[in-house]
């Protein structure tokens, strides 16, 4: 299992230099990977009067910070942003960082305050069609071939991007759903992970185990052979007994990344203290046997 530190892009985190020490600390304390939340507004109301710093600038700097570190969001929502910039940002940090990105892709939300403010759609279904289209166009574009594409959201008329991506065929493609929801587990299953919300979890709680094995099991039947990642997480405790007994059912039931997150609802949700606090004591695998 692997493990990874979870910011969001506003409040403390919102500061380029901020990130890049934290990555620094995540990298020095054993963590293997961080990765950021890709908001413009999220919640308008709940976090109004918050700064929001773009997701790509902030992973350059944690990118220009460390050596090792694999880096990401989660998730991207595809259909917010023009598929061939997407393409330039991820290979460019690709680059930099000699191929450690991973990219988290997903429908996005809120709908009505990350869409809706801005005149875009807010249909669930234009959104996923955009997302799988989106989704083709970036692994092709990440390739250096020659594209063309005639698409119903997009067209692209022969266009190659140089450089291409440093990980061959592509950097990992996570897709992000909430479970039960079948239909983002089946596109997730196309790709290379899938990082899963639950109903019965909030952001920053651990999932139930055997919600957990019935999503795996799921995915698995809608699979190929071949790697794939299920990225879950939560608040994990320092003391090393109660970090086992939280985290290693999971993995058991098949997670191979364990995500640390604050409680979305939380006070520390964007504040560096208690972040950098929880990271310096470093990751779980540290305390129990995978």
């Amino acid at each position: 299992m692997r493990f990874s530190v979870n910011l969001p892009n506003f409040g403390d985190f919102s500061d380029p230099r901020t990130v890049a020490r934290v990555a620094v600390a995540a990298e020095q304390a054993g963590w293997d990977g961080l990765f950021v939340w890709d908001h413009v507004v999220h919640d308008k109301q709940a976090r109004a009067g918050k700064p929001f710093g773009d997701p790509w600038m902030l992973l350059t700097a944690a990118a220009l910070a460390t050596t090792r570190l694999r880096l990401g969001t989660l998730v991207t929502p595809v259909a917010r942003r023009r598929p061939e910039q997407l393409a330039r940002q991820v290979a460019t940090l690709d680059v930099l960082s000699g191929g450690r990105v991973i990219f988290g892709a997903g429908l996005g939300g809120p709908i009505e305050d990350e869409f809706g403010s801005f005149g875009e759609p807010t249909d669930p279904v234009v959104l996923a069609e955009k997302l799988d289209e989106g989704l083709d166009l970036l692994n092709r574009y990440w390739s250096g071939g020659a594209v063309n594409h005639d698409g119903k959201h997009y067209r692209v008329d022969d266009v190659t991007l140089l450089p291409a991506s440093v990980q061959r065929p592509r950097p990992p493609v996570w897709v992000g759903g909430i479970w039960p929801n079948r239909r983002p587990m089946r596109r997730a299953a196309r790709w290379d992970g899938v990082v899963p919300l639950f109903t019965t979890a909030r952001h920053g709680v651990a999932p139930a185990a055997d919600d957990v094995r019935e999503l795996v099991s799921y995915v698995r039947e809608h699979r190929e052979d071949g790697p794939f990642e299920v990225v879950v997480g939560g608040v994990s405790p320092g003391d090393p007994e109660r970090a086992a007994e939280i985290i290693a059912p999971l993995a058991r039931a098949g997670a191979t990344w364990w995500d640390e997150r604050q409680l979305q609802a939380g006070e520390d949700l964007d504040r560096l203290e208690p972040v950098l606090r929880r990271i310096e004591q470093g990751p779980p695998a540290q305390r129990f046997p995978e």
